[in-house]
């Protein structure tokens, strides 16, 4: 049971950045590109398997499918610990993964305009992100009926 409340909330700070992401994508012209993150890592990986990559929509949805499928095992770390410590383990998350969506695209190889092009552009992916966790952990919460407790390191174990 506390696996799939795990998972359940994961599933909804993955929507939620998932959500953000595609509804700013099309809004601002500085907003950061996951998915063009997701379309490269997708093509990477099929092409590390010798099989050809769909192309437009197609691998566009691949794409968006992953990032929703990762995103939630990611987000799922809420569960992870002490129930009363979801709350913060979220934000936690968030910001690691935000700061990741920054660092990382490029020595993975994915390029790193998508995410890192502009401060707002950094700003925008590190705060995405921070909402995702946010999400993540106030479900979790709402899931085991617990209330956060003041913040402790104790708490992240």
């Amino acid at each position: 049971m506390a696996l799939m409340k795990a998972l359940m909330s994961g599933l909804a700070g993955a929507t939620a950045v998932t959500l953000v992401h595609e509804t700013a994508r099309r809004n601002v012209n500085s907003a950061p590109r996951a998915d063009i993150l997701g379309v490269r890592a997708v093509e990477n990986v099929l092409m590390a398997a010798n099989q050809q990559p769909p192309t437009g929509d197609q691998l566009h949805q691949i794409a968006l499918a992953a990032d929703v499928v990762s995103n939630t095992a990611y987000y799922s770390l809420v569960g992870a610990g002490r129930p009363r410590g979801g709350l913060l383990r979220g934000l936690v998350l968030g910001l690691l993964a935000g700061i990741g969506g920054i660092t990382l695209p490029g020595p993975l190889g994915l390029g790193e305009a998508a995410t890192d092009r502009r401060p707002e552009t950094q700003v925008m992916t590190v705060a995405w992100y921070l909402l995702g966790g946010l999400v993540a952990g106030l479900v979790y919460q709402l899931l085991t009926g617990r209330r956060a407790e003041p913040a402790t390191v104790e708490m992240m174990a």
